[in-house]
């Protein structure tokens, strides 16, 4: 029997972004010879133009705010906003992270890679072999049929909106998930004009009703128009002026246009050499992430959830498996939160048939947080299938941080009543679990034993913070 031939590396990840990054370190911490395949910049859209830089805009307004909350005063230094953002995305350049990636012993090949069979990466008609192949290409922005749109100069994503140079007079955004309520919310207090157009009923359309409405409703106090349930019929240029006509025949103006109607996989070419298959959704993996022969797959190009914490975790399966300890991946409570102030957060199912909701305002931290605490329309909303929670989302602030107790509980399957034995800090946000559990509990108690058991039952109208829904 001949000896299998040698290849020039033990793993190939296309893609840079932090999933395949993390990946990639992951691999060649485990011993591996491995390298990277990245067009761009390494780093990927996170680093450059999504998470890091929004968070960073999204930041000056929301200390501000804060401070006023407070009872202190203060105000935005737009053109230091704009030149910390610059800094925290190393003015576009990945020169730190090729260190990291040489210290850590992965070579770098710069191009697009392109599949040419079972472990045959070529980049720019040079072909570069592999034990096992990573894709982890990322996704591109999409851009709706709307008339007129596509053929538009000047027309922001989240690469130009992340990056602007200065904050827009009138910001028109298509669009109202993470993506647009953010960006509408930080354009909004570094001091440009926002109007947010959203075809479904409320922000946030793929999460929960009332988590949109709540923050849609912040949103609105912050003065960014919402037109909601109303869908963008054409796009055009007059003058300096951009302007979309909606379909009641109203016409929106603005000298700016966000489009933020979502993303969609980047497939890599020749993925059909490698016997892998793709839809519109995205490569098909199995429970490992096993795409095709010595082929896996990473990232947004998965299409499971679009967000870079799913991708650098389905980076360290790949990786446990192509080391030897076989992993599967697990979606179960996929946490995922949107950044503005406060924050919109969710893990695991949206429905069940055990739902309890806490309102934050009756949390003692909120009154030593703001003093508007009276007013604040936060809560945290529980879902339990009788036994243990299955799903959970709140609107508050840090509220990405305290909903991860949350989110280890739907992973392990912790029981109800040990989550009830928990002993929560005061004065934290993390309180606001008591008064839910409670609530829960009593619920779940009175479908087991409806004669004899009693449950406080708030007043608040249908599906809004402080009802326990039977």
């Amino acid at each position: 029997m001949s000896e299998p031939r040698s290849s020039d590396y033990d793993v190939i990840v296309v893609g840079g972004g932090s999933p395949g990054e993390h990946c990639a370190g992951a691999l060649a911490g485990g011993g591996l010879r491995v390298a990277l395949v990245e067009r761009e910049l390494v780093g990927g859209e996170c680093s450059y133009y999504a998470c890091i830089p929004s968070k960073t805009l999204l930041r000056p307004g929301e200390a501000v705010a804060g401070a006023r909350e407070a009872g202190a005063s203060a105000e935005v230094n737009v053109a230091a906003a704009l030149a910390y953002r610059d800094f925290m995305v190393s003015d576009y350049s990945d020169a730190g992270q090729q260190s990291w990636l040489a210290g850590q012993g992965i070579a770098l090949i710069r191009g697009t890679g392109r599949l040419a069979g079972p472990g045959v990466v070529e980049v720019a008609g040079v072909r570069h072999t592999a034990r096992h192949v990573v894709v982890a290409t990322g996704s591109d922005p999409v851009v709706p049929p709307v008339p007129g749109l596509r053929e538009l100069e000047g027309v922001w994503t989240n690469r130009e909106v992340t990056g602007m140079k200065a904050v827009p007079r009138r910001l028109l955004i298509l669009g109202g998930g993470p993506v647009g309520a953010e960006m509408a919310q930080a354009v909004r207090r570094l001091g440009g004009q926002v109007t947010l157009v959203e075809g479904a009923g409320h922000v946030l359309a793929r999460e929960p009703a009332p988590l949109g409405e709540a923050l849609g409703e912040v949103l609105r106090r912050d003065g960014i128009e919402l037109i909601l349930g109303i869908q963008v019929t054409a796009a055009r240029r007059d003058g300096q002026d951009y302007v979309l006509t909606l379909a009641d025949g109203r016409e929106l103006r603005g000298d700016r246009i966000l489009v933020a109607t979502g993303r969609r996989p980047r497939l890599p070419e020749g993925l059909e050499t490698a016997g892998a298959t793709a839809g519109p959704h995205g490569i098909s993996v199995d429970t490992h992430l096993r795409a095709g022969e010595q082929l896996w797959a990473v990232g947004d190009v998965t299409g499971v959830r679009l967000l870079t914490h799913v991708g650098k975790y389905q980076g360290e399966v790949v990786a446990a498996n192509i080391l030897g300890d076989p992993r599967e991946a697990h979606y179960d409570a996929i946490p995922s939160v949107v950044y503005t102030d406060p924050q919109a957060a969710s893990a695991g199912a949206a429905q069940a048939r055990f739902t309890a909701t806490a309102p934050l305002s009756q949390v003692a931290k909120t009154a030593t947080y703001t003093h508007q605490y009276a007013h604040s329309n936060g809560f945290l909303t529980l879902l339990s299938d009788g036994g243990h929670l299955t799903g959970a989302y709140a609107l508050g602030p840090e509220a990405g941080e305290w909903l991860q107790q949350a989110t280890l509980a739907i992973r392990a399957q912790i029981p109800i009543e040990v989550l009830r034995d928990v002993i929560q800090p005061f004065p934290t946000f993390s309180e606001i679990y008591v008064d839910a559990l409670k609530a829960l509990h009593n619920q779940i108690t009175t479908a087991r034993h409806p004669a004899g058991a009693r449950i406080a039952m708030s007043e608040s109208p249908a599906g809004r913070p402080g009802e326990v829904i039977p």
